[in-house]
């Protein structure tokens, strides 16, 4: 009860701006209540002034009821009104929280999880939080709209009511052994539900690999396997469901059994007229729905509470942490950054060794070296993506641990060998890091990444929708785009990590020489397999095993550097 009620107070948040709107929706379904008690009544009273043949009092209460029926469909249309519009406002504010709670998380938790993970919580679980109110509130309505009808039977015949009432006890405990049961079950089918929509995700991005695979059969194999797992775990579910229902079945036919003998016993005693034993009867066929309207509304509240469960847990920071930074903030850097001392590992795998560098503002700087040594690794952790294990990064000469986001990330654009460009318009995708994009500012960002002529090629050119991940382009527009974005952005320090590996030879030129333009106005750093893309840098650091074993211009590299010479001549080679 304690959980239910801490939960409680948690959806609360997200729907107490609708305070007067829920107020309004709580006395319709009091209403509500009422008239359910009422017309079962008045319906009574029909059938006695049917048997007293008092025609005028009977065309009286029928119009009575016809006017409360009406009454009552005009709050029902209400009451509907105001339970879509009490969910929508709830779900939109909870799932929009949940979304910024997600990106806050370290790529460590991300990493670690399927997407399914994510997907279902912020779709699934979000909207049973938004829906609590009003499933409280229906629920409630008719267990209370029971209980009245109960009330009225007391006041008629007091041995009824007692019958009536060990009969609901006996039907209640096999409901809350049904709950229980169910909620273990539901448990562990939204673990296995949320790992199906992971690999389901995966399938999809992944259908032009797996078609160049071949692999099509074992794909499907194991989507079959999993798939047979969850609908087992959802039968076994469902195969509670039936067995307690038979259970409830069998309990209904045998009270309502027992309930006509009593009632005759009482009729042949003279303890209770025809006409009230009817009514008792009529009555009675709704209370064992008092019981079904519990176990609902504890199934409900069960599942309420998981989904908080697994929310929270996104929320907070003990399974899933979130990302930290420092309060200070810098509003424009000049774009100088050191990494002293740093040491990173993946897990247990060590990627740098005590790194040392220093870079200066307006400089660019190369990395090269075998793939692995950890050049991205310096990327991801100056962009914070990842904390070091030990020693300091420093930007503009304060420690990033103490800068916040914005200074971070809002002066740094990394350009990646496989960039995410999102199912959006070309135009849309451009102007996600900049929301006042100018038509001019976008052409000219397109034009330096020699994106342009292609863009114009389109049907609707800068309004062309590219698909989810990009899935339209080629590995080159896709890159293309990406810098285009980064030419947006205009930030103070740019980081091209492989950014013209999928380019062809005449574009890659075009991508160097808008890079070469760029010198002396950005800190550039470059990360290249294709050292030809890096002669013109000011300076290259050699790194190997997590260090940096080398360091100097191109050419001052060729001519002290064994291996850096042994690259370079490998790819003239390939030429």
């Amino acid at each position: 009860m304690k959980e239910t009620w801490e939960n409680l107070k948690f959806a609360w948040q997200y729907t107490k701006d609708l305070k007067s709107m829920l107020i309004k929706y709580i006395l319709c379904n009091i209403l509500m209540v009422i008239i359910s008690i009422i017309v079962p009544i008045w319906s009574a009273k029909i059938i006695v002034e049917l048997t007293s043949n008092n025609f005028y009092q009977l065309i009286l209460i029928s119009v009575t009821i016809f006017i409360i029926e009406n009454v009552r469909n005009l709050i029902h249309f209400f009451t509907r009104h105001y339970s879509q519009v009490i969910y929508r406002e709830g779900f939109t504010k909870i799932q929009t929280t949940l979304g910024e709670e997600i990106l806050k998380l370290e790529n460590k938790a991300i990493d670690n999880n399927s997407s399914g993970v994510f997907i279902q919580r912020l779709t699934n679980d979000t909207s049973r939080l938004a829906d609590v109110f009003n499933v409280l509130n229906i629920y409630l309505t008719n267990i209370l709209t029971n209980i009245g009808i109960f009330g009225a039977i007391f006041l008629i015949n007091k041995f009824a009511f007692v019958f009536l009432l060990v009969m609901i006890g006996i039907r209640f405990v096999i409901e809350r052994r049904r709950v229980n049961l169910y909620f273990k079950k539901d448990k562990l089918f939204r673990e296995k539900n949320e790992k199906v929509s992971g690999f389901v995700g995966e399938l999809v991005r992944g259908v032009r690999d797996i078609k160049m695979l071949n692999a099509e059969d074992s794909f499907m194999n194991e989507l079959h396997n999993r798939v047979i797992d969850l609908n087992q775990t959802r039968y076994n579910m469902q195969n509670i469901d039936n067995k307690y229902s038979l259970y409830r079945g069998f309990t209904a036919d045998l009270t309502d059994l027992a309930l006509i003998c009593l009632l005759v016993i009482m009729i042949k005693n003279g303890m209770l007229d025809v006409a009230f034993a009817l009514v008792i009867h009529n009555y009675a066929v709704r209370l064992p729905s008092i019981v079904n309207y519990v176990g609902m509304l504890l199934d409900k509240m069960k599942d309420f509470n998981l989904s908080s469960a697994r929310i929270f847990a996104l929320m907070n920071d003990e399974e899933y942490k979130k990302e930290k930074f420092g309060l200070k903030h810098l509003k424009r850097l000049k774009g100088d950054f050191e990494f002293k001392n740093v040491s990173f590992a993946y897990d247990d795998k060590k990627i740098l060794n005590n790194l040392n560098f220093k870079v200066n503002a307006n400089e660019t700087v190369a990395f090269v070296g075998k793939s692995g040594a950890g050049k991205t690794t310096i990327f991801n952790l100056l962009c914070k993506m990842y904390d070091v294990n030990s020693g300091n990064i420093y930007l503009d000469g304060v420690d990033i641990n103490d800068l916040d986001k914005n200074t971070i990330r809002g002066n740094i654009t990394i350009i990646s060998q496989n960039p995410y460009i999102f199912n959006m318009s070309i135009r849309d995708n451009l102007a996600l890091v900049k929301e006042n994009l100018t038509d001019r500012e976008m052409k000219k960002a397109c034009k330096m990444a020699c994106l342009d002529e292609f863009i114009n090629s389109l049907p609707d050119k800068y309004d062309t929708i590219v698909g989810e991940g990009g899935v339209t382009l080629s590995g080159g527009q896709r890159q293309r785009i990406a810098i285009a974005r980064a030419f947006v952005q205009k930030t103070e320090i740019i980081l091209f990590d492989e950014a013209t590996s999928a380019l062809d030879n005449e574009t890659q030129a075009s991508i160097q020489k808008a890079i070469d333009n760029m010198k002396k106005s950005y800190t550039i750093f470059i990360i290249a397999h294709r050292l030809s893309t890096v002669v013109n840098a000011d300076r290259l650091l050699y790194i190997d095993k997590g260090k940096i074993v080398a360091e100097g211009t191109h050419q001052e590299l060729l001519k002290k550097n064994e291996k850096y010479k042994k690259l370079y001549d490998m790819e003239l080679k390939n030429k």
